[in-house]
Order: C-alpha cells, then structure tokens, then sequence
C-alpha cells in the first residue's frame, strides 16, 4: 500500500471507539474489554480494513482485532466503522513483531495473515511474517487448538511459508493454490487487494495451519524414528 502522510493520524484515531490507545494495558485482559469469553480473531496487517470489519459484521459471536503499525493505515481502517461502536471490533496500531506486548499465552483463537509483504529479496527473508521467529512467536500467543490463516497472491511466499509451517510442526490444512476456484471460494471474505487480484486473473493461495504443541510434534518424531525401537 503507497503511504498518504495524513497530518494528525494519530490524534484523529482516538476519536474511533474502535480504536485502542493503550492496548499493553490490555494483555490477558482482552475478554474483559470485550465483556464476553468469545474466542479472539486477529488480522496482522488490516490494510483499509473491509476483511476484519465484514468478519465482525457476520460473527457476532466471536471478537476481533486489527493490527497496523502505521497510523495513517489503521487510520483507513477505523474510518470505515463511520464513528460507530462495534462491540466485537477493536484497532490497535502496534508492531506485529511485539505481539507478546499484546496478548497474553493462549489467549488467541486464529490469526489472519492477508497478502503480507513478500519481502523477495533473499537477504530480506526473515522479515516475512511467516518466518520461523515469528510463527514461534504466533504459536505462544495461540490456544492449543488456535490456528493461523493465510492469503496470498505470491506463489514464491506461499510455497515458502508452508515450508516454515511444516518445520515449525504446524498441521496444514485447507491448502489450495487458486482459492476462488476451490470449494473454499465459498463463504471467503476478500480484502482490497484481493478482489483487485482476482480480477485481474491472479491466482489467490490459501491454507490453514494450526498451532499444534510442539513437544507432541517432537513426541510423534521420536517414535516415528528408528532409535525409538517401534
């Protein structure tokens, strides 16, 4: 996304009752801010917001928090609430590299990763948010049964990431290399970028992976091997 400087982004976001000032104050205390035990959604780079907004529209039953690092994003994204109090909604504007700031281990049920940067350049591969430092840094913050959702249009960073999930001992499912000509088409919310995409004939990939305890990954490695004596 080509960054507008918006004079006063920052003051102008405290306006939002979806946006949260202090959200360090709110680690492990999230279902209190929200006033119920809903299961948490967090989407790792809004954009301008139609994904994390439309999910909160349909699925009142479960909580939902945006995360962008620049103010002029979030921005975006909390104008498209109109000034209205959604109260399944919260904005935040923070690092997604300090996500332990914000979230207390397991208080998360799923994290949406939507057409992240690819960072291509190899020297530049451990900024993707699918490296192994970050998916160990997801998995602290995601409930045993938590899993992570992934969008993108780059084949390279998608053939990439299901690579660090599988070494990570993350369990794949759902993995489609044209998304809106599978049966997961079915029900999937579109971000800006993706409905660009796809109307350009771009093909979208998709998988879940979820958060399996990483010591019954190495358990089932252990047995599986032939030291093991099975």
């Amino acid at each position: 996304m080509r960054l507008r400087n918006i004079p006063g982004a920052e003051e102008t976001l405290r306006q939002y009752p979806v946006f949260v000032a202090n959200p360090t104050l709110l680690k492990g205390k999230w279902r209190e801010h929200f006033g119920n035990d809903n299961p948490i959604h967090v989407e790792i780079g809004c954009g301008k917001g139609r994904f994390i907004t439309t999910l909160a529209e349909r699925h009142p039953e479960c909580n939902f928090i945006a995360i962008e690092l620049k103010a002029e994003v979030i921005l975006r994204a909390a104008q498209k609430t109109e000034m209205q109090t959604i109260p399944n909604l919260a904005m935040v504007q923070y690092n997604a590299a300090m996500l332990s700031d914000l979230f207390a281990e397991g208080e998360l049920t799923c994290i949406y990763l939507n057409f992240s940067d690819p960072w291509p350049k190899a020297r530049h591969y451990k900024r993707r948010l699918t490296y192994k430092t970050f998916l160990e840094l997801y998995r602290s913050v995601l409930a045993t049964d938590g899993h992570i959702e992934l969008k993108t249009d780059n084949e390279s960073l998608f053939e990439f990431s299901l690579n660090q999930f599988a070494n990570e001992g993350f369990q794949l499912h759902n993995i489609t290399f044209d998304l809106h000509q599978s049966a997961q088409a079915e029900g999937n919310v579109m971000t800006e970028y993706e409905q660009r995409f796809s109307e350009r004939g771009q093909r979208i990939y998709r998988t879940e992976a979820f958060a399996t305890p990483r010591q019954t990954v190495l358990s089932k490695t252990a047995a599986d091997s032939p030291e093991s004596g099975a």
